[in-house]
């Protein structure tokens, strides 16, 4: 939640503030001065079509349409296409889960992959998930320089929140060089 608060403040807030003052001025300027007045119209109009974009984006990070329309194996394996790195895949989830479980597994597995990418200086990763005897079992492991730690940072710390709202737990293996290996275990039967 605060990531949402601080990229729309840092993000499509100050552009719609600025694209507010714009109009503002505009409006004073519009009959002394058409063609400046123009100008900032003009600035305005481009700033609220990259605001709009911005909002989308976060919107869809909310909850990717992906994951609303074909479920957590497949939101997952888009995601792992979209990363900068090679990620391969290896998903057995023969059923949907509750949707408000697959969304937290989502954002679960999708805050471990960009942990994995921004700090881990990893040059790929594996996803694992299996639902067997009513259980979720996600594995990522990572070939980066190891060395992370859910007690440091908030990342994996609000992994650990999320999936214990499902009395999930979370289990992480980082020796320093790596790899690591990162466990998520949720009931889902």
């Amino acid at each position: 939640m605060r990531r949402i608060e601080r990229d729309l403040h840092d993000g499509a807030q100050g552009r719609l503030v600025a694209i507010g003052m714009n109009l503002r001025v505009a409006e004073e300027m519009v009959h002394s001065s058409p063609h400046e007045a123009a100008a900032l119209v003009v600035e305005a109009r481009v700033a609220s079509a990259a605001a709009l974009e911005e909002l989308r984006g976060l919107i869809r990070g909310m909850h990717p349409p992906m994951l609303a329309d074909r479920g957590l194996g497949e939101a997952v394996r888009a995601l792992a296409l979209d990363l900068p790195l090679p990620c391969e895949t290896e998903i057995d989830l023969p059923e949907r889960l509750d949707a408000p479980l697959e969304s937290a597994c989502y954002f679960a597995v999708a805050e471990v992959v960009t942990n994995a990418v921004r700090h881990a200086s990893a040059r790929g990763l594996q996803i694992r998930m299996a639902q067997a005897d009513g259980l979720l079992r996600i594995e990522v492991v990572d070939d980066g320089v190891g060395g992370a730690d859910p007690t440091r940072g908030s990342g994996l710390a609000g992994v650990e929140r999320r999936l214990a709202a499902f009395d999930g737990i979370l289990a992480v293996s980082s020796p320093p060089g790596g790899p690591t290996i990162v466990v998520m275990e949720v009931p889902c039967g």
